[in-house]
């Protein structure tokens, strides 16, 4: 009786303390399970590129590239707006110039990151609602390294944005609003709200109370559905009834 009495006493104050938490991870879960993980990353809203680059667009070549830019790593071919392009990294700075003559494009303007934009948007119909040049942010759903960026905002279901990067001219992350739902509910299952990091002290003492609360529970379901102690709880209420 004595183990029944305390299971309760610490089951019930600890589901007071934690219980909160046990209802943000059902729906904050349940959300995440729910949606589509593919939709959440917003591949869908992306139409996918075939395209291949020929000879005739690369006028530039590999090694007049180095003979200008003799610091220039990580040297990539890639296409923009259908135009071949150089894209490399200069002194921890990402530079764009063009294939056919060598002249440097990065940082490109918000002409060109709205036509990259609508390029890469799937729904060739939607209109662009706002562009905005993002050199500095606190944006959650932003990561600092892609700076700077263009935001690009569409007119279309769940409120879409495109980033593009001012100097490799590429899609760099894409958002929407069902994301930013997303990314608070992890926030809050996994109970770190800045970093996000399932590998956090607060998360691992609120599990660590959660499982105890559960133990006190399991310990009380026993009692509940143990035919000898409810024969006991049985025969104690008919001696106070005789009394």
């Amino acid at each position: 009786m004595s183990l029944h009495r305390n299971s309760r006493k610490y089951h019930k104050w600890l589901m007071l303390f934690i219980g909160l938490q046990f209802v943000v991870w059902s729906a904050s879960g349940t959300y995440m399970v729910l949606m589509d993980i593919d939709y959440i990353h917003g591949d869908s809203l992306v139409v996918e590129q075939k395209q291949t680059i020929v000879p005739e667009q690369v006028n530039y070549s590999f090694k007049q590239l180095l003979t200008e830019h003799p610091q220039a790593k990580k040297i990539e071919l890639g296409l923009m707006l259908n135009k071949a392009v150089y894209r490399f990294s200069q002194n921890n700075e990402k530079v764009t110039v063009s294939a056919q003559d060598g002249q440097i494009i990065s940082p490109i303007s918000e002409g060109i990151a709205t036509e990259i934009a609508k390029q890469n948007y799937a729904d060739k119909s939607v209109v662009i609602s706002s562009v905005k040049l993002i050199t500095e942010t606190s944006l959650r759903e932003l990561n600092a390294r892609h700076l700077p960026v263009w935001r690009v905002d569409f007119d279309d279901f769940a409120s879409p944005s495109f980033y593009i990067s001012a100097y490799s001219a590429q899609l760099v992350t894409k958002r929407h609003s069902f994301w930013r739902i997303f990314d608070w509910m992890f926030a809050f299952h996994v109970m770190d709200y800045v970093d996000e990091s399932p590998d956090n002290k607060l998360l691992r003492i609120v599990s660590i109370l959660a499982f105890i609360a559960s133990i006190f529970g399991l310990v009380l379901t026993y009692y509940r559905l143990a035919p000898t102690y409810q024969k006991r709880r049985k025969g104690k209420s008919r001696r106070v009834k005789l009394n």
